[in-house]
């Protein structure tokens, strides 16, 4: 097993600590479907998440690189076009067998050579929202990841999947409009997510953006937008 690389954690406000806490709670591999309680304490858990980064907002809010060099790892909506330099990380695997992936130098999925992972059709509409990056705070970029597999066909295939290619403008891929960010709130690492489907690899990214109103009508605690864009995807 390759040896995971090691970064200086990330320097934290109280604020920002307590937001990332809860940032956990609702995260999961991208793999396994959420289950049906934590799914309905979503919009609780949002609401909570984006006040607490509306107060903490960027102040005191930085990290170190492992050059030493201190940078700040948040955005407010003054920063726009909106920018990472730290990004969250999840992978998914759908109808394949044998599903390797190694990031940063850690694998960080090994499924069984000689059994059919379930399709994603077969999630229905939880996908692609159930996609999320559950290993925080990875500095841009470590080198490509190294992805093993077979299709559901039975033919073998690798590939390498460089980050820093795919987002070498570093800018964070949303659909929110900027007149419809909360000023003052602080935009954290995106989650980027690698997915391998029978034959494709999607490279998807989701940002959590707190909003100025609420996202469903009626419902006050609606107040972000969470959703996962389609960045890359390549069919071998």
């Amino acid at each position: 097993m390759p040896v995971a690389r090691h970064h200086p954690p990330p320097l934290e406000s109280a604020g920002t600590s307590a937001s990332r806490k809860l940032r956990d709670a609702v995260m999961d591999d991208g793999c396994n479907l959420r289950p049906t309680p934590r799914r309905r304490a979503r919009p609780l858990t949002i609401a909570l998440l984006a006040a607490l980064i509306t107060t903490t907002g960027c102040q005191g809010v930085t990290a170190k690189t492992d050059d030493g060099r201190t940078i700040r790892p948040d955005n407010t909506v003054a920063d726009w076009p909106l920018k990472f330099v730290q990004h969250n990380f999840g992978v998914a695997c759908y109808s394949t067998y044998g599903c390797h992936i190694t990031y940063a130098g850690r694998l960080v999925r090994d499924e069984p050579d000689d059994q059919l992972k379930l399709s994603s059709e077969s999630l229905g509409d939880k996908y692609p929202d159930n996609l999320r990056g559950g290993w925080l705070g990875i500095f841009n970029f470590p080198p490509p990841a190294k992805v093993r597999w077979r299709s559901k066909d039975g033919a073998s295939h690798e590939a390498d999947v460089d980050m820093a290619v795919i987002f070498a403008d570093q800018l964070i891929r949303h659909e929110v409009p900027r007149e419809e960010v909360l000023e003052g709130s602080s935009i954290m690492n995106p989650d980027i997510i690698l997915e391998v489907n029978d034959r494709t690899i999607n490279v998807w990214m989701r940002a959590f953006i707190p909003m100025k109103t609420p996202q469903i009508p009626g419902n006050e605690i609606s107040n972000a937008r969470d959703e996962p864009v389609l960045v890359w995807s390549r069919t071998y």
